[in-house]
């Protein structure tokens, strides 16, 4: 069953927008299984699950156990002329310049470092509430940090890039996507089901509480 929220005057407190047109409204109470939607462009703004936060921290704590193993086995392996190379993402990462290098700290960030730092705020945020405990200290600022991070954790873009630029390289060279590749492949569905199934409202209504 879908709500349709309307505006209407009400405390502050209550006070939701909608992130794509903006609009503000009064939340209505919504049931498990249930969602609020807005009126204008139809996004999803409220859509609380059972267990949805056990869920979470087990999906943040593979993707994590995911970017922390895809960056230390070989990414793809790389044939030509009789020569063969594999390659991670930390050494496809201080391969610019030579070594290390501003582009080099950019690829580790947003490939590696933004998503882990986000996952780990996010069960930081989690781990309290799903044990029925009060809000760990600093909650609140934790997790506005990690939604802060969204647009630069880009794990999922590298992943999908790269698929595209192997396969353009492949006419030129035996390519073998190695392990590290079939971990981001993972990872890329991961990310998506984990900010699917995330209720930001229902978030924060608990840090509230």
């Amino acid at each position: 069953m879908n709500h349709e929220l309307t505006q209407d005057e009400d405390d502050l407190g209550r006070l939701i927008a909608c992130p794509e047109c903006d609009l503000v409204y009064s939340a209505p109470p919504v049931a498990v299984r249930q969602k609020a939607e807005c009126a204008r462009c139809h996004t999803v703004l409220i859509a609380p699950r059972r267990k949805a936060g056990k869920q979470l921290i087990a999906l943040a704590m593979t993707v994590l156990i995911l970017i922390v193993a895809a960056t230390l086995f070989p990414f793809l392996s790389i044939g030509a002329g009789g020569l063969h190379h594999d390659a991670s993402i930390i050494e496809a990462a201080f391969a610019f310049d030579g070594g290390l290098s501003i582009l080099s700290v950019a690829v580790l960030f947003f490939i590696v470092i933004i998503p882990a730092t986000r996952l780990m705020l996010l069960i930081y945020v989690l781990t309290p509430i799903i044990r029925d405990r009060p809000p760990a200290p600093l909650a609140r600022a934790a997790f506005r940090l990690s939604e802060a991070l969204v647009p630069w954790s880009m794990a999922e873009i590298f992943a999908l890039g790269c698929a595209v630029a192997l396969v353009k390289l492949s006419d030129l060279a035996d390519v073998v996507f190695g392990p590290a590749a079939w971990m981001f492949a993972v990872l890329v569905v991961l990310v998506v089901a984990t900010d699917s199934l995330m209720c930001r409202y229902s978030i924060w209504t608990s840090l509230d509480e």
